[in-house]
């Protein structure tokens, strides 16, 4: 399979994006997130699709994109407090990067959600995102369009170099604004239950209900192959993760340093260093910038294109200082303890 590089840009590229999306095919698309691997979340095909390109078990639930909040409608059934819930979140949030788990209409396979019967949904806010889907008419399902496990791609070349030949196409639209995964809550327990965080912060979604947000914790470690379907996207298993082994630091630049004379005196490793502006290392090691370290978003946007950048310059062992806890720190520290953490 040959895959088509498209622009956003292009409104006849957006159209053939489209057509191939209608006709069951697999479009990867940038989101304000991250790219997603897009398919006709409506098609059991469409989105054995997805799974197959991604080699992703089924027992890590999708995504499902939509055009408008009144497309909420379409696949989800929501009622009462959960309505009311749903309508201010909407309102504070969407378009934007945040994932609502809602009870699912029958329309929705099985395979969107693992069998689950709630199907997370979200509103994004990227122009050509938001293009592709008015052009569909579909809901869309859309996980990162990576393989399984591997760091998510914030360019379409980052989804080429992983997908290239197992997708119909890429929607070439820049690099992305935001850099990390939607963040994803249920929203009709009480307290609501965040799952992954992301942009739109615990404490902002509490402040927009006036309902309390509750961190989920895995009871103990996910196993990589769990023996049922996983709750929500991303959640308690190795992800995110580069070739190259990754080693957290917490804190401080001159633990940064120590850490780096420490791997380095053992030897036999090509050791690469997420580097924030104006951190000085005093050894040799391949150095990728990575942002200031007081610049949450854009830390966070530089993230993943830098664990990819330090993978293609052939480090062995890459070091990574951890950002302090609070706002949008908390979900970069989640992106880097699961990518780090040893299958």
């Amino acid at each position: 399979m040959t895959t088509l590089h498209l622009h956003a840009e292009d409104p006849g590229d957006i159209s053939r994006a489209a057509d191939l999306l209608r006709s069951g095919g697999t479009v990867a698309f940038a989101t304000e997130t991250v790219y997603g691997l897009g398919a006709n979340a409506l098609s059991e095909a469409a989105v054995a699709r997805i799974f197959e390109a991604k080699q992703r078990p089924s027992w890590d639930p999708l995504i499902v994109h939509l055009s408008s909040v009144a497309d909420i409608s379409s696949i989800t059934n929501v009622e009462g407090e959960l309505q009311r819930r749903v309508d201010l979140l909407a309102e504070a949030f969407w378009p934007g990067p945040l994932t609502l788990l809602l009870p699912r209409k029958a329309v929705v396979p099985d395979s969107v959600t693992a069998g689950r019967p709630l199907v997370g949904v979200r509103v994004p806010s990227h122009p050509a995102a938001l293009a592709l889907l008015r052009a569909t008419g579909l809901p869309i399902a859309a996980p990162s369009a990576n393989t399984f496990g591997h760091t998510s791609p914030t360019t379409a070349a980052h989804v080429l170099a992983d997908l290239e030949g197992r997708i119909d196409a890429v929607l070439d639209a820049g690099p992305t604004s935001v850099g990390l995964e939607s963040t994803v809550i249920d929203p009709a327990q009480t307290p609501m239950v965040l799952y992954r965080p992301g942009a739109v912060t615990a404490e902002q979604i509490a402040a927009a209900t006036d309902v309390p947000v509750e961190i989920f914790r895995a009871a103990g470690t996910l196993p990589t192959q769990p023996k049922e379907s996983l709750p929500s996207p991303g959640v308690g298993i190795r992800h995110y993760a580069p070739r190259a082994r990754l080693i957290l630091v917490e804190g401080s630049e001159e633990a940064l340093r120590q850490a780096l004379r420490e791997v380095l005196a053992q030897g036999g490793e090509r050791v690469g260093v997420l580097l924030p502006d104006g951190w000085r290392l005093d050894a040799s090691a391949l150095i990728e910038p990575w942002a200031a370290w007081e610049d949450q978003a854009a830390l966070a946007a530089a993230l993943f294109a830098g664990l990819r950048a330090l993978d293609d310059r052939g480090a062995t062992i890459i070091l990574c200082p951890l950002p302090l806890s609070g706002g949008l720190n908390d979900a970069i520290r989640d992106r880097l303890e699961k990518a780090a953490r040893q299958a």
